[in-house]
């Protein structure tokens, strides 16, 4: 059985796409759960336990790498802060203030420009290009994504109004957008090492910023329900899914993987029909085959034809 699960383990490391479809996976859960807990856990206090937990929960595995990796962490301590902060908590913190003030219609939204910005932080940041093709499936993407959130009614678009929960989801994008390509400047270490030292960093760094809030606003109270969604945020969202997500960049690249982004949308409908007890309407079907087609232009089409 080990054995299996080893192959297992070894066959899923190589598969980019999947890894990054197991990613958004867990992510579009992560932010129904967010809005969720959003009155009862500070967003500060909800990003510092995520990870300051996943961190815990990863320490008895980590030890033996971060022993061996530690030269590598020590010379390159500034940008694995760096990576820490943009790519932890601190693109977890104004998620969580946006969803204090926004719908999760808006945030959706915003969040689905991801693509375009993390291709234009990549031109900036490390000189990747988005070709033709990966700009077209990203535009068809996000109009499978709109046919999803407005039910395939334009006239709700008129409806959406925006306040500054949507700018902290802007900030949010901005920030994650940053992360995503300077992850071609990680250092060479193990992946778990990489992992453990950025949640740990980004906790840290956080830190000053939860006493306040708590200073502020009072220690909050958990309940068993609390407690389940936070650990839940930890172990998913956080430790599994960054660890398939960074090797998904690692293989792909930041484009191909951040054109992936919208199937968050896909997969929370998904869930809204099993956990809700949602009936599938044509608006679904039709986005469906929007994002989809728009994934398949912006990754596999684009990998096979060359555009100047």
């Amino acid at each position: 059985m080990a054995s299996l699960i080893g192959r297992f383990g070894g066959w899923l490391y190589q598969q980019a796409f999947l890894l990054a479809c197991l990613t958004y996976l867990m992510w579009s859960l992560n932010i129904v759960l967010g809005r969720h807990v959003a009155g009862a856990i500070p967003p500060v206090t909800l990003s510092a336990l995520r990870w300051g937990i996943g961190a815990l929960i990863l320490l008895p595995f980590v030890w033996p790498h971060l022993k061996r990796d530690w030269h590598a962490i020590r010379t390159h301590l500034p940008i694995l802060c760096l990576l820490g902060l943009t790519g932890t908590t601190g693109y977890a913190i104004p998620s969580y203030w946006g969803l204090q003030y926004t719908l999760a219609i808006n945030g959706l939204l915003i969040q689905c420009t991801m693509p375009l910005v993390v291709g234009l932080m990549s031109y900036f940041l490390v000189g990747d290009r988005l070709n033709r093709w990966q700009v077209i499936g990203i535009i068809v993407s996000f109009i499978g994504v709109i046919v999803i959130l407005t039910r395939g009614d334009p006239d709700v678009l008129h409806s959406i109004s925006f306040n500054r929960g949507d700018l902290w989801f802007l900030l949010a994008v901005l920030i994650f957008a940053t992360y995503s390509p300077l992850l071609r400047k990680r250092p060479a270490m193990h992946p778990i090492s990489f992992l453990a030292v950025t949640a740990i960093a980004g906790t840290v760094l956080i830190l000053p910023l939860c006493a306040w809030e708590l200073w502020r606003l009072g220690v909050p109270t958990f309940g068993a329900h609390e407690t389940v969604i936070v650990l839940y945020m930890a172990i998913f969202p956080s430790l599994i899914a960054y660890l398939c997500f960074n090797r998904a960049v690692q293989l792909l690249g930041p484009n191909p993987v951040a054109a992936l982004y919208p199937l968050i949308v896909v997969f929370g409908s998904i869930e809204a029909l099993l956990l809700l007890g949602e009936v599938p309407q044509w608006f679904h079907f039709v986005g469906t085959v929007l994002i989809v087609g728009g994934v398949l232009l912006a990754t596999w089409l684009a990998g096979k034809v060359r555009t100047p």
